[in-house]
């Protein structure tokens, strides 16, 4: 679960691996280790602030994850990806992590290679074209086979974290760099997964006697508020677009995107008719490339808030072909 790392929350706020969802870390590290015959590849997906959680000791969380899949015979790649760069319709940030099976052929067919080349040409490289920009680093260093030690000391007193958008883990040897997408194929924007404005049931149109308050909440603001126990202080906040570029991906869905209740965060779209509306459940399948109707069954709320939760479709589908590719398999 994203919570305790996601942006939702201040990083100084956030729980991390010892927040209340975080801490499911360990049930899957339990569920490999116990596994009779463990997983020969795993696939796993948070936000891209998990590469700096805590705050107060940048990218331990995630050091902690690498060191536990290497204890367990894991080799790792990850890669931040924000889906809208390789063509996709929603602009959406998330780290992905392919591990692998030290012990396994794909292993071994990878490590006749340096971390630098299978950061760019691994399971994620050869599924997301990437460059390295041409000051970029490579960082590398070692993960402790200590776990306690690990969650103690990695990092320790340093102001960020050492892992940058894409990397190797190799036994307990980390390889990690900055990356630039390269991508030139087709893009999908907000406006080609649209419904015809004559199939959009009359409640997702927005009245004309809220429209001040979509306008008031999507605007810039500068103001004086005042807390519950009498503080007074400054609030601001810059505009967003009102309504939604039909031109360009989404914006990243969040789980409040259901219900008619005007808010700052949820899209809006103008019809050809001039009328303005919000998304419906079928669009936001789309947006995180499901099939249409995936989440039927449920409230319109709920299938927003699943939808929220969910993650681009399209990234994990690359991942698999490519992962797919590597063993041997059609």
């Amino acid at each position: 679960p994203c919570q305790d790392y996601s942006v939702a929350s201040t990083l100084n706020r956030s729980g991390g691996i010892e927040g209340k969802k975080g801490v499911l870390w360990w049930e899957i590290y339990r569920i490999l280790k116990d596994s009779e015959h463990k997983p020969s590849y795993c696939i796993f997906e948070n936000v891209d602030r998990l590469l700096k959680s805590p705050a107060k000791q940048r990218g331990r969380d995630f050091a902690i994850i690498l060191a536990s899949l290497a204890n367990l015979g894991y080799d790792v790649e990850w890669r931040v990806i924000n889906a809208a760069d390789y063509g996709m319709p929603q602009r959406r940030r998330r780290t992905y992590m392919v591990a692998y099976k030290n012990n396994e052929n794909l292993a071994a067919k990878l490590r006749s290679q340096v971390p630098e080349t299978v950061i760019f040409a691994g399971v994620i490289g050869a599924a997301f074209p990437a460059s390295k920009p041409e000051k970029g680093k490579f960082n590398k260093f070692s993960l402790d086979t200590d776990l306690v030690t690990v969650s103690n000391e990695f990092n320790k007193g340093k102001k960020t974290s050492p892992f940058f958008t894409a990397g190797v883990l190799r036994g307990r040897e980390v390889t990690t760099v900055d990356v630039i997408p390269q991508y030139d194929g087709t893009r999908i924007t907000l406006g080609d997964i649209l419904v015809d404005e004559k199939d959009v049931p009359e409640s997702f149109f927005i009245k004309d006697t809220e429209m001040p308050r979509w306008q008031y909440l999507k605007g810039g603001k500068s103001e004086k508020r005042v807390t519950a126990d009498g503080f007074e202080y400054n609030y601001s906040e810059g505009p967003m677009a009102f309504p939604d570029s039909l031109e360009k991906p989404s914006r990243t869905i969040i789980t409040g995107e259901g219900g008619s209740a005007p808010s700052r965060f949820k899209h809006v779209v103008q019809t050809p008719s001039g009328r303005y509306r919000r998304l419906m459940p079928i669009e936001l399948e789309r947006l995180n490339m499901f099939p249409d109707n995936h989440t039927e069954g449920v409230s319109d709320i709920k299938r927003a808030f699943l939808m929220g939760n969910a993650l681009v479709t399209g990234i994990v589908s690359s991942i698999g072909r490519s992962l797919a590719l590597f063993v041997g398999h059609d």
